[in-house]
This record gives C-alpha cells, structure tokens and sequence, in this order.
C-alpha cells in the first residue's frame, strides 16, 4: 500500500513537484485566512472609519448632537461626552430626528429644523392642571420647581397661596427645535 504522507515512496522528478503543490496550498490558505480576517475587521467593528454605507431603518447609530430653541439657546448636547446610541426607527427617539438620519454617512453632519409634530407635540391644554395648595401637605413649593411622581413629572407655572398650575407637557412642547447632528458610527 502506497503511503500518500512519506516522501521515500514518491520518484526524485514527483518530490519536487509534490514539494511546489504542498507550497503553493500553503500559501493559499494563508491567503483565504488573510481576507477573512481583513474582512472581519472591516465588518464587524461598526463606527469605525472602514464601515461603508449609509444609515438605514433598523440600523444602530452613535451620533453627537446640539439642539438649539428658534432664538439659539441650547438646550441640549452630548459633544465632547459619549455618543448617543440608538436604533432607527425606535420609538425612544423623536420622530424628527430619527427620520433625519437616515440616508446619512459615516462622519456626516446635518443641521435640521424640527417643527413641534416631529419633536414632543404640541402644547396639549389638558395636561395643564390647577390644584389646591393643600395638595402638597405642608411642603414647600416654588415656581418652577418639578413635582410629580414615578410615572408622571410636571413642572409648577403658576403659584399663589391657594393653588398651584402645573403643567405636565414634556418641558420642550410646542417648541420648534433646531439640530446639529454628527453620525459617529453605525451598526447594521
């Protein structure tokens, strides 16, 4: 029986060219092991500068943002401190600024205007409530000031001895809102 794996069993002129195949399979595989790799690393590190494409639903994107009220206050950032990560087309993300970065690149900024619809609403008049001063029971309240509990937060608009407004909207309501955004990695 001929042993494949021995060499004295194979004629001088085979060695050599069973020598060059057993090289050249070698260097193959080193070679199908070097693009896959490469391809890992390219692939499975989303955000990094060797991810292609464009933000698309489903997607999980880092970004960096400023937002802007109309007469340039800012109410909110997160440059300089970690990205915000979310997925697109989640509904923990307002509408409007979930909608916009989709189609955006790696590295693209945008800057978007947002009328109330597409940020927190508009001002809904029914969850602006007067109660008595008494409700409080002997605590100190103040203008401003956030009350409410674990499932709803308001804050007091109105204030005199004997009642107190309290309007439960999300604080940026009937606000048009302005932002810059920065998509810093995406995820598919």
């Amino acid at each position: 029986m001929l042993n494949y794996l021995s060499m004295d069993t194979v004629e001088p002129v085979n060695k050599a060219k069973l020598h060059f195949k057993f090289i050249y399979l070698i260097v193959a595989l080193i070679s199908i092991v070097t693009i896959l790799f490469v391809y890992y690393a390219l692939t499975a590190h989303a955000g990094s500068p060797a991810s292609i494409g464009t933000v698309s639903p489903g997607d999980n994107v880092s970004v960096y943002y400023t937002g802007y009220l109309t007469n340039g206050t800012v109410f909110g950032s997160n440059v300089g401190q970690n990205p915000l990560n979310f997925v697109v087309g989640s509904s923990h993300i307002i509408t409007g600024f979930n909608n916009a970065v989709i189609g955006m690149s790696l590295g693209e900024t945008k800057n978007i205007t947002l009328p109330p619809s597409e940020a927190y609403g508009d001002v809904n008049k029914s969850l602006i409530i007067t109660v008595p001063i008494s409700v409080f029971q002997n605590q100190t309240v103040y203008l401003g000031e956030t009350v409410g509990n674990a499932y709803q937060q308001g804050r007091i608009i109105s204030l005199n001895r004997t009642n107190a407004t309290i309007n439960f909207n999300p604080p940026l309501a009937g606000d048009t809102l302005i932002f810059s955004i920065k998509v810093v990695g995406i995820k598919g």
